[in-house]
């Protein structure tokens, strides 16, 4: 059993990115970031702070939009246009989800699609299913590919069983697994004997969202493992979907949780934002 520190593929991407910020620099350009979060949820302002310490070691500016919990749908509208035409703002990310209120739907499709970082935007999640590499990734299906390409697993052919359907990983993941050849199946709630299913995957990827829901007989000896999850747990702290101490005895690869894909997607929300300021520079 090998367990897969994904701080080392952060520190990687890291620093390519600080390389890439300083070439920037060099020519007069600051990478920008615009924040834009309703209310202060423990989960978005713990979030928040680990993008904005990432931004100043790296280089790149940050600008939080911080909205009250009651803000209007029109107000909450017109601060999304506003960053929308801040030429000075690279990539912009909202903090989902967004209070009932709000129509998220709108906002979805307001966002502009060249600043829509972690693929919020139709026109962007419509390139991912189609393969098109010229919209950005979902950050966190985004963040499992660099962890596999990180540690050099092998994706060609091989079985891949994602957990979960959800159009913020389970969907767009298995599209970009399938890119990358992939025998692809998804489960889900309704999936019947899923233990059995599961167990057939020479990859695992979990993504449901529920603390320490896949056991061991979930497993079949030798597989790898991918932990998307991140819960509260029991006993406090947080914890995985995999009950990692009954699963990484069986698994030949296994993420951690901490320390696993969370540690990568702060990192690769801020490649996008440098990808933005390259490719409008392009333009």
């Amino acid at each position: 059993m090998a367990i897969l520190d994904c701080r080392e593929a952060a520190r990687s991407i890291k620093e390519e990115l600080t390389k890439k910020v300083l070439l920037l620099a060099d020519k007069g350009t600051r990478p920008k970031l615009g924040i834009i979060r309703v209310g202060a949820r423990p989960e978005d302002t713990s979030y928040e702070k680990g993008i904005m310490k990432n931004c100043e070691s790296i280089g790149i500016s940050c600008e939080v939009m911080a909205l009250a919990e009651d803000i209007s749908n029109e107000d909450f509208m017109n601060t999304l246009e506003t960053a929308n035409r801040d030429k000075s703002i690279n990539g912009i990310l909202v903090f989902r989800p967004l209070p009932l209120h709000i129509d998220e739907d709108k906002a979805r499709h307001l966002i502009d699609p060249d600043k829509d970082i972690d693929c919020m935007n139709p026109c962007n999640l419509a390139k991912v299913f189609e393969g098109d590499s010229s919209g950005f990734e979902p950050c966190t299906p985004a963040a499992v590919m660099e962890i596999i390409k990180f540690f050099g697993i092998n994706l060609q052919g091989e079985n891949v069983t994602v957990i979960g359907r959800s159009m913020v990983v389970g969907k767009p993941l298995s599209m970009m697994l399938l890119k990358g050849n992939a025998t692809v199946t998804i489960c889900h709630s309704r999936t019947k004997d899923i233990k059995s299913i599961v167990s057939r995957g020479d990859i695992v990827v979990a993504a449901l969202g529920k603390a320490r829901a896949i056991g061991a007989d979930y497993i079949k000896p030798g597989a790898i493992v991918i932990d998307v999850g991140v819960n509260g747990a029991p006993e406090g702290g947080i914890c995985g979907d995999v009950d990692f101490d009954s699963v990484k005895d069986i698994a030949s690869k296994i993420t951690p949780v901490p320390g696993g894909v969370g540690s990568v997607t702060t990192l690769v929300l801020l490649k996008h934002v440098v990808e933005a300021v390259q490719q409008g520079s392009a333009l």
